[in-house]
């Protein structure tokens, strides 16, 4: 289930692409897929793994040219071990949301974003995440672990990567199907996965994103402007802006993050 558009994203074969807090990999595979250079970052370990294990899979089967994967690596979004200039785009979705210091996060993808690079950012929206707030405390944090710790307006958002140095290159909602169904859950309790109208609408948004029927598809487009659970923008870094070291191809190592798995060639 892709959340941003790849049309919006313009990534181009070779690309240098950085998935910050890639979760289980949903993008990064879509970016290999297209034959852009990959490197995808996560805090947890287990989605580091699955996602390696994912791509070496990819690679075997012959779905993606194993060059292309450069790295998967734990991290911390707000401590990039990369040069400055380093990736063509970036892909943070999901994410910001979760991290205290959603600043300075912001501020090193677009100090290792090179001049001309696109970053495309996508929060949950404001309106549905209200709701899922109001109808559950264990939906965000204090009490859940790795919980949201804010709800994003879209204005906030824009001034954040505006702030940061990016000229703001277009915005969508999407996930409008998938609204409904986290209200569903935050109100019978946001851990009862196996609660009969929980489990039945589960179904459905897999038999969806499986089947893709035009149905759905219309719907989708249809509601996404005012129940899109996400908001995605795109900023792009001005082409004047100089990079304080050399933007090389390869990742710049760097103490802390390390390489989990590799599935280069």
């Amino acid at each position: 289930m892709l959340t941003i558009r790849f049309d919006r994203l313009d990534l181009r074969p070779g690309h240098r692409v950085l998935d910050v807090g890639t979760g289980f990999g949903r993008h990064v595979y879509e970016c290999a897929r297209r034959g852009a250079d990959v490197v995808a970052l996560d805090p947890a370990r287990d989605e580091v793994v699955g996602t390696a294990e994912t791509l070496r899979s990819m690679a075997e089967t012959g779905e993606i040219d194993p060059s292309r994967i450069t790295g998967v690596l734990r991290g911390d979004a707000t401590r990039l071990p990369f040069a400055d200039g380093s990736f063509d785009r970036i892909i943070t979705s999901e994410v910001l949301e979760h991290v205290q210091d959603d600043v300075a996060a912001i501020d090193e993808m677009v100090r290792v974003l090179a001049p001309g690079g696109i970053l495309a950012a996508t929060v949950p929206a404001w309106l549905p995440e209200k709701v899922n707030w109001m109808l559950s405390d264990e939906y965000h944090a204090p009490k859940a672990v790795g919980g949201h710790v804010r709800i994003y307006s879209k204005t906030e958002l824009a001034a954040k990567l505006r702030s940061a140095g990016l000229d703001l290159a277009g915005s969508h909602r999407a996930h409008a199907l998938h609204t409904p169904y986290w209200w569903l859950r935050c109100a019978v309790g946001v851990d009862d996965d196996d609660h009969p109208l929980v489990a039945r609408y589960r179904s459905l948004l897999e038999w969806d994103i499986v089947e893709r029927p035009l149905a759905t598809r219309i719907a989708e487009r249809a509601l996404s402007p005012a129940l899109g659970k996400s908001v995605v923008l795109y900023g792009r870094k001005p082409a004047g802006v100089a990079a304080g070291d050399d933007p090389a191809r390869t990742v710049a190592g760097a103490a802390g993050p390390a390489v989990v798995a590799g599935v280069g060639s």
